[in-house]
């Protein structure tokens, strides 16, 4: 594979070796849920974000804990409550003394967003104008304070969960904020067999050592790669048309003008082709194929398509229309 970055063939397939090995040690603490590590290691690779959505008990904290200890980052959690201000997660100015000349200055204090992996919990527990800050940092990698800038380290990545059942109290994340997170992961139940697991290795006084497998320098060499990997014009063409056809306005398939009230923008595309990119990365891959668009559909297009009222009424989701868009897509294009 030649690539723009600058490292050898054998220190790019030891890297991309080492995502099942990160994978394997996760899964020494985290029972099942496979895919959902493998959709936040790959949203990782991308550069972007995740909205994790589950009930309580799911191991959501947990999940995103393990992989700061596997990953070797400075992990921070916030728990977002209604009284939680911008300043408590950006970061506040302290009046000091210099001993010297004994002239005061502001010196600021950075708060847990100075972090490279942050758990963000409950982030629909909060205000917007806290929301609003969190997403700021998350867009620009750098946070404002009192008219300076203060750039994030990197990898800068958040993790933001949210719990669909308790609606009292919360301020739900609008479609455009929505946007910003480059996957929506949601958490199901785990299987019959699973559980027996879960219960198997939480109930006794056997402890796991997690160790870290792969640092911030890595992963940031990842994100380069993930770029190189190629991808073909019909695949690019062929993404156009999946996000083109979840539009009422620009499609020509009934289904979609039956039940979506807003399409995906733009970035919806260029989130299924990062993703896409990243995916055949970690299966070992360096060129994307249409199994990795149709894997990271669900995740990359669940909180870019509104459906309208009727669908709402109706249980269809938007799952629903990108498995059908699936469908009726791959005939034609592929």
């Amino acid at each position: 594979m030649a690539t723009a970055v600058n490292i050898s063939e054998i220190e790019i397939k030891d890297l991309v070796n080492r995502l099942a090995t990160l994978k394997a040690e996760i899964q020494k603490i985290i029972v099942g849920q496979d895919e959902i590590i493998e959709q936040i290691v790959i949203a990782l690779m991308a550069g972007g974000h995740c909205l994790l959505e589950g009930v309580p008990g799911l191991a959501k904290t947990l999940l995103v804990r393990t992989m700061a200890q596997a990953m070797d980052l400075p992990f921070r959690r916030i728990q977002f409550t209604p009284d939680l201000m911008p300043a408590d997660i950006i970061g506040t100015e302290i009046l000091e003394e210099d001993e010297d000349s004994g002239k005061r200055f502001f010196k600021f204090i950075p708060g847990p967003l100075f972090a490279n992996l942050i758990l963000a919990d409950e982030i629909n527990r909060t205000p917007p104008k806290t929301q609003s800050a969190l997403l700021e940092a998350m867009q620009e990698f750098e946070v404002t304070y009192a008219g300076k800038t203060y750039p994030l380290d990197k990898p800068f990545f958040i993790l933001a969960t949210q719990n669909p059942i308790e609606q009292a109290g919360t301020y739900p994340l609008p479609e455009a904020q929505l946007d910003r997170f480059l996957l929506y992961i949601k958490i199901g139940y785990p299987s019959s067999e699973e559980e027996v697991r879960i219960l198997k290795s939480t109930t006794g006084s056997k402890k796991t050592k997690i160790e870290p497998i792969i640092n911030g320098k890595a992963i940031l060499l990842l994100q380069q790669l993930v770029r190189e990997v190629e991808i073909s014009d019909q695949l690019i063409a062929y993404v156009s048309e999946f996000i083109r056809a979840t539009r009422p306005l620009t499609t020509d398939v009934d289904y979609v003008k039956e039940w979506v009230q807003w399409g995906a923008g733009p970035r919806a595309g260029q989130a299924l082709i990062l993703t896409a990119k990243a995916r055949a990365l970690f299966h070992g891959r360096f060129a994307v194929i249409p199994e990795d668009i149709h894997s990271m559909a669900y995740p990359a297009l669940r909180h870019r398509v509104l459906m309208n009222f009727k669908a709402a009424s109706e249980q269809v989701t938007s799952d629903d229309l990108t498995g059908e868009l699936i469908k009726i897509l791959q005939k034609r294009f592929l």
